[in-house]
């Protein structure tokens, strides 16, 4: 009984960590009460979920023998602080995590460097992929949070980031735990679906997007999202996290130019598939969207699901045959220019 209870109070007070985060109370909660995708005590997303309870079986005890790849990734590691400024550049550090040069700005999108998990046991990345650390960040004017996930928002890592970022923009409600870990709330935007940050010539609208949050047993307290990130040279959409649904075609219907989507190609099964995109979906948000090329992330450095590692980039070869985007490849850690 003693070691019950003790177990009780372990796990009870590791949830009390900093790492997990506070949910969102005060003015901000009233502000997200207000949100037309906030009903009943939590976010909702426009299309609901279809849960395939008959798959779960199915998804829990097939196995993939190469979830993980046998071999180290070839990484090409940059500087990237002597990278010029002047161009547009894409810079992938493993899964959902990037730099993006535009207009002579800096995103940080979803970086993660040290816990993809609240325990790394559980999540660890593919070997010799995690070979980037927030030293190696130059400072950023923008840093982009699609949601609240574990894969997407370390706590280790934007804690070590506070003093060279500019601006956070993130969803609703994810504000919270920056506030909580040390952040100026003057440096913090948090916006509903379709409201927009304006600063000098960009423009950032957050979107919709069809997914979930939550960093422990409550979800759905903070909004998850896509972002579009508007430009005088580039117009770059963001994907974050979700299934496919009518969203991406009203997305490309309101912004007719987008010259890149960066899209979300891994981690999904048919237990999830309206949580995560599936790959005979790819194909039809590049098409939905119109945008002029593409690349995919979510894949090449953690094992959420159960397939291969190599089939998400399997998925991006067949999705541009068809449709007439163009489709750019990256290895971690290369700067691809974006002209």
């Amino acid at each position: 009984m003693l070691i019950l209870l003790a177990l009780i109070l372990t796990i009870f007070v590791f949830f009390l960590t900093p790492s997990f985060g506070r949910s969102p109370k005060g003015k901000r909660l009233e502000r997200i009460e207000q949100s037309i995708n906030y009903r009943n005590g939590r976010f909702e997303n426009l299309q609901p979920f279809c849960p395939r309870w008959r798959k779960v079986w199915k998804v829990l005890f097939s196995k993939t023998s190469d979830v993980r790849p046998s071999h180290s990734f070839s990484i090409k590691k940059e500087n990237l602080s002597s990278l010029d400024s002047t161009k547009n550049l894409f810079v992938w550090f493993g899964h959902s995590s990037y730099l993006l040069q535009l207009s002579g700005k800096r995103f940080l999108v979803d970086p993660v460097f040290f816990k993809a998990a609240p325990i790394r046991f559980f999540n660890r990345e593919f070997r010799g992929t995690n070979v980037f650390i927030p030293e190696d960040i130059p400072d950023v004017d923008f840093l982009i949070i699609s949601h609240d996930h574990w894969d997407h928002l370390d706590y280790q890592t934007v804690k070590q980031l506070k003093d060279r970022v500019g601006k956070v923009i993130c969803p609703l409600g994810v504000g919270e735990y920056f506030e909580y870990w040390g952040y100026d709330s003057d440096k913090i935007v948090e916006l509903d679906w379709n409201e927009s940050f304006k600063f000098g010539e960009i423009t950032v609208h957050c979107l919709t997007a069809r997914h979930r949050s939550g960093r422990g047993f409550i979800s759905n307290k903070t909004l998850w999202a896509s972002f579009l990130i508007e430009t005088c040279s580039k117009n770059v959409f963001l994907s974050g996290d979700g299934g496919y649904g009518t969203h991406f075609k009203q997305i490309g219907e309101r912004f007719p130019n987008i010259d890149l989507a960066i899209l979300e190609n891994g981690q999904y099964n048919e237990m999830w598939y309206d949580m995560h995109l599936m790959p005979q979906h790819l194909s039809d948000v590049v098409n939905d969207l119109a945008t002029k090329s593409f690349i995919t992330v979510h894949h090449s450095k953690y094992a959420l699901s159960n397939h291969s590692w190599e089939e998400p980039l399997e998925n991006e070869q067949c999705a541009v045959q068809k449709t007439s985007a163009k489709l750019i490849s990256a290895i971690i850690g290369e700067a691809v220019g974006l002209e």
